[in-house]
């Protein structure tokens, strides 16, 4: 491995492709992938190619396609493959292949290339639920991941067939997701992602809340929720079991996050004290309404036709404060550790960051993440945070995209975690 980036811009990512039917969703994967600037080269393994052919994955990825040790010998492929990769990605990966990367077996291109790469190795199962929940294929996949391999859960949803359950491929944007997430992370001893966080159990809030005004209107934000996700697949790929508060966030989950959807500030605020003293850590990345409807109307809010100046005058009240409220509630405790967000604009004469330095003191979390929205960052791929600890100091300072910064609050967080019991 020549190089070790922190995006997939530049990154020569080898992806492997296991022999089922999920195959033909790859093709979108590899798309993406080149479309981040990475330089892809497909390994399919023999079988797979009753799925999906050669030249699929020459013209998405243009490079060619080998599938044997024995083709481009003069230039030992087999080894240079997996040396020179940067992430390796195998998707879809059968029971078949799972088997066969924890024996450490070498028949065939890909998991030849599999022995020798020291990148990140990130695994997408797909097969049925019956072959998932097999004690083979659970001890198999215990056993990669103790090695320090990230593999995805798979998606519950329609199999092949009649059949349904857990054991379909994830969806092309989570496994691109858990990708970035990968390649972003610290590295072990052997180049893989570091898996830091083992054992530990995250409840990480994301999204925007909604307030309703009435049946068809309601008072919200920008936030997209991506920041929040970045956390979640950067927390995943580190070994951490998560729990994602949603509200009301268009993105496909995280594979292996808990998913709780909410859609108001009380909802989020009620869920939140619910889950506090089962984890370890809370991060609180979403967007909450800091004012909600003083009274819902129960029909539509209509337009006086006779005054078509007039405009309602709308009653709002406080929503609760989650963060302050869960660092009280935690009392005196280490746990959980608990960081906050703070998207300020600056105003009233003072700058935007030493408004968040008031906040961090006022708040009382272990950390606060402050990024300054002024410019805009809703929905984009790429943010800039300082981090401050609970004094207003800064403690780290992080930019580029949403995976790095994810990273970097993580980090940072490390240090301030619970003891393990």
């Amino acid at each position: 491995m020549s190089s070790q980036p922190r995006t997939l811009a530049g990154a020569r990512v080898l992806v492997g492709v296991g022999g089922g039917i999920a195959a033909y969703k790859t093709a979108h994967l590899v798309r993406g992938l080149v479309g981040e600037g990475a330089e892809v080269r497909v390994v399919p393994t023999p079988a797979s190619l009753e799925f999906v052919g050669s030249s699929t994955w020459e013209a998405l990825s243009h490079h060619p396609v080998l599938t044997s040790v024995f083709e481009d010998v003069d230039e030992v492929a087999h080894v240079r493959y997996g040396q020179q990769a940067d992430l390796t990605v195998i998707a879809p990966a059968t029971a078949d292949l799972l088997a066969r990367m924890r024996m450490g077996r070498a028949d065939d291109m890909l998991t030849a290339s599999l022995l020798v790469t020291r990148g990140p190795v990130v695994v997408a199962p797909a097969m049925h639920t019956e072959m998932w929940e097999h004690p083979s294929t659970r001890e198999n996949v215990a056993v990669l991941r103790e090695r320090g391999v990230t593999v995805l859960e798979p998606a519950v949803g329609r199999l092949t067939g009649p059949d349904s359950g857990p054991g379909r491929l994830p969806e092309p944007e989570a496994i691109l997701d858990a990708a970035r997430a990968a390649i972003a992370a610290p590295r072990d001893e052997r180049g893989g992602a570091l898996r830091d966080l083992v054992g530990r159990e995250l409840l990480i809030t994301a999204g925007g809340t909604r307030e309703e005004l009435d049946p068809v209107r309601f008072l919200a934000n920008h936030s997209s929720g991506r920041q929040g996700w970045a956390l979640a697949h950067a927390a995943l790929v580190r070994g951490a079991r998560v729990r994602l508060a949603a509200a009301n966030v268009a993105l496909e989950t995280p594979p292996g996050a808990d998913r709780l959807d909410v859609g108001s500030a009380a909802e989020l605020a009620e869920l939140v004290a619910a889950q506090l003293g089962q984890v370890d850590a809370l991060v609180m990345a979403a967007a909450v309404a800091d004012f909600t409807s003083a009274g819902r109307a129960d029909q539509k809010i209509k337009k006086d036709e006779a005054a078509p100046d007039s405009v309602p005058i709308l009653a709002l009240a406080r929503t609760q404060d989650i963060l302050r409220h869960s660092v009280v509630s935690r009392g005196g405790a280490a746990r959980p550790a608990i960081v906050g967000f703070a998207a300020e604009t600056g105003g009233d004469g003072a700058a935007a960051l030493d408004l968040a330095r008031r906040k961090a003191r006022r708040k009382g979390a272990d950390l606060l993440v402050f990024n300054d929205v002024s410019a805009g960052v809703f929905g984009t791929a790429d943010n800039e945070v300082r981090i401050l600890d609970r004094d207003g100091e800064e403690v780290a300072h992080a930019a580029g995209s949403k995976t790095l910064v994810a990273h970097a609050v993580l980090d940072e967080l490390l240090g301030r975690l619970p003891e393990v019991p």
